[in-house]
């Protein structure tokens, strides 16, 4: 299923140029036009899926496994220390298309490019209590 107004659809199924790294029967992978660093790819699935929560566990486990594979391939070609694998979903997390994608980000020591976060202090009983209100809501 492909969503015609989708642009990573579009781009997924061949319709716009990119340049691909990998190409299967269920993904294209390709290079982000707005790279972190040289060789930042986006793994795309050719089916439409908004975001992790929409997409079925098959699919899931297949873009898992194409990631390792597409990683593997980055470290031995670009030689990276290290690779960021990042998936985002929903506007507030930082998600610009609502198309499923991941991204690999090849990493170097010392490139200053880093995926992070505050760290915020915790308190150990609301940590009891938001632990035990996730694993009731799984």
């Amino acid at each position: 299923m492909k969503k015609d107004d989708c642009i990573f659809c579009r781009i997924a199924n061949g319709e716009i140029p990119s340049n691909t790294v990998y190409e299967d029967e269920y993904f294209r992978a390709i290079l982000d036009l707005s790279p972190a660093a040289k060789g930042h790819t986006l793994i795309l699935p050719k089916d439409h899926f908004d975001d992790l929560f929409d997409a079925d566990e098959a699919v899931l486990e297949r873009l898992l496994k194409t990631a390792q594979k597409i990683g593997a391939g980055m470290k031995k070609y670009l030689n990276c220390d290290g690779i960021n694998v990042v998936q985002n979903n929903g506007a507030a997390a930082g998600q610009t298309v609502r198309h499923l994608h991941v991204h690999l980000i090849p990493r170097y020591e010392g490139d200053g490019q880093m995926v992070t976060w505050k760290q915020n202090a915790s308190d150990p009983e609301e940590q009891k209590k938001i632990a035990a209100g996730i694993a009731d809501a799984v």
